[in-house]
């Protein structure tokens, strides 16, 4: 199975490394802006749809959270 490593904070771009911080500090995982900072273009573009989405602001909080919930027990991960 392929991995994809994740950048350590010296390779992260700043906005990237803020970002990373942030999250962190807030006590959640960083993985997969660690990950998506390969491909700064995807980075920036995933955030400026997903951060927004995921903030209620474009779809209800409640039903991300079902969405969520569904692929989860769809793909056998009981989170």
């Amino acid at each position: 199975m392929a991995r994809i490593t994740l950048k350590q904070d010296h390779e992260l771009e700043p906005h990237a490394l803020a970002a990373v911080q942030a999250i962190e500090a807030s006590g959640a995982d960083s993985s997969t802006m660690r990950g998506l900072a390969h491909s700064q273009a995807l980075f920036d573009n995933y955030f400026k749809f997903y951060l927004p989405a995921r903030a209620g602001t474009s779809i209800p909080e409640e039903l991300i959270e079902l969405v969520r919930l569904k692929i989860a027990r769809h793909n056998d991960c009981f989170t």
